[in-house]
């Protein structure tokens, strides 16, 4: 296997011992240039922060937090350690919400993604991501421009041009959506034109149909995954066997410490267990500390056939910001996490919302390994206190409950 550098096949011990030596030098570095982790982490002494167990007693900043925190101490929340005017761009994401890019080569780390995506030096890629306001046509061209890419960057629209440049220049490879290579293809054989030059692409920000991909490889279209944020950058990304299957799940970048929390808390998981991805960056100018990123995902058990020892998580399963509003009240994870708090004898629970518009059930289903008279009551009194709403209890044997990661589960039908 061709392997972008040495870190990728590092021992788990290795690879585990760096990230936790560089831990406390970074919670300090985010101390003391951050106005804003200097006001959240306060309290804590970063020297001390040496383990895992150490960090998970860290306070989580969530992707949901960042509008108000910008609106406190514009324009980034001071979770920036690089002063604004020193950095290169700014973008905007819907929110608004505003996302730094500091100075240097690959500077969001999608080099790696790609180089496991097949991309390599004298590649001519076509970058269909949007370049305007948002980082994702940015973040995937630094990374190609590291491996040695040309970029051709045409961002979203105007198929028919972007189907007779891949013609006309003989561009090899492809970095956008799923759907918009859907389209590019499609448009392509409504003009008859030979796009066949065309033979890998990296993929990302939505949902990758199995049927798409299997449809593009019997075209000679090798299709992989990488899973990035507009805060984060670079996450985790897929890779494939020397024979070009590609291998579940997605392993996760060289840059990055991973924990997979229980949505609503800070509480990392047990391994297997689907939760919230929450992130702690070792970024210099936007040291994010445990950064919750909102999505859902799992640790797979083994490492990837490939080679690669990193962890390995699932993909994208969803949300982890699961609030949802009964009868004119919003409930949210944070508020089962604390009835959970409040009642320690519940391993794990789902709140199932009920019903139709006007007529709304809150049942609260709870692992529990015994069942002390009274526990049910106990919570069905501790619900209406934290959510001021009535809701009922289920008490069922640990195991019952789907490994999903939902923490609230809204089961209305709404037509």
């Amino acid at each position: 296997m061709d392997y972008y550098d040495a870190l990728e096949t590092r021992s788990f011990e290795e690879r585990e011992a760096a990230l936790l030596a560089a831990l406390p030098q970074q919670i300090a570095h985010a101390k003391r240039n951050a106005a804003g982790f200097a006001r959240i982490l306060a309290a804590v002494d970063a020297a001390q922060v040496t383990s895992r167990a150490q960090l998970a007693k860290l306070p989580v900043t969530r992707k949901s937090d960042l509008g108000e925190l910008q609106k406190s101490m514009p324009p980034l929340g001071g979770l920036n350690a690089t002063p604004r005017e020193r950095l290169a761009k700014v973008f905007v994401s819907p929110g608004p919400i505003y996302d730094p890019e500091g100075r240097g080569a690959d500077w969001w780390r999608t080099a790696r993604g790609l180089h496991a995506g097949g991309f390599r030096a004298g590649d001519l890629v076509i970058n269909t991501f949007a370049y305007h306001f948002t980082p994702a046509g940015s973040m995937l061209e630094s990374g190609a421009l590291a491996i040695g890419c040309t970029v051709v960057p045409t961002g979203v629209g105007q198929t028919e041009m972007q189907v007779a440049a891949i013609r006309d220049l003989g561009i090899n490879a492809f970095i956008g959506t799923p759907s918009f290579l859907k389209l590019i293809v499609e448009k392509a054989d409504e003009l008859k034109c030979d796009i066949s030059c065309l033979k890998k692409a990296m993929v990302g920000a939505e949902y990758l149909p199995p049927a798409l991909r299997k449809a593009m490889r019997e075209r000679g279209i090798q299709v992989m995954q990488l899973y990035a944020t507009a805060d984060l950058g670079h996450i985790a990304y897929e890779s494939a066997n020397a024979d070009g299957n590609v291998n579940e799940g997605m392993v996760l970048d060289e840059g990055v410490l991973l924990e997979i929390v229980r949505p609503g808390t800070g509480d990392p998981v047990p391994a297997g267990e689907v939760g919230e991805v929450v992130i702690t960056s070792f970024n210099r100018d936007y040291p994010l500390v445990r950064f919750g990123t909102g999505d859902l995902s799992a640790v797979m058990p083994q490492p990837s056939p490939c080679g690669r020892t990193n962890v390995r998580i699932r993909g994208w399963m969803g949300r982890a910001d699961q609030s949802t509003k009964v009868r004119a009240m919003f409930v949210t994870p944070k508020q089962v996490a604390e009835v959970l708090r409040r009642h320690p004898e519940v391993l794990k629970a789902r709140l199932v919302v009920e019903g139709e518009v006007g007529n709304d059930r809150m049942t609260l289903k709870g692992e529990a390994a015994s069942s002390p008279k009274g526990l049910a009551e106990a919570i069905v009194a501790t619900i209406r206190d934290v959510t001021k709403l009535r809701g009922e209890v289920q008490l069922v044997a640990p195991g019952t409950l789907p490994n999903d990661g939902k923490v609230i589960d809204d089961l209305r039908k709404y037509s």
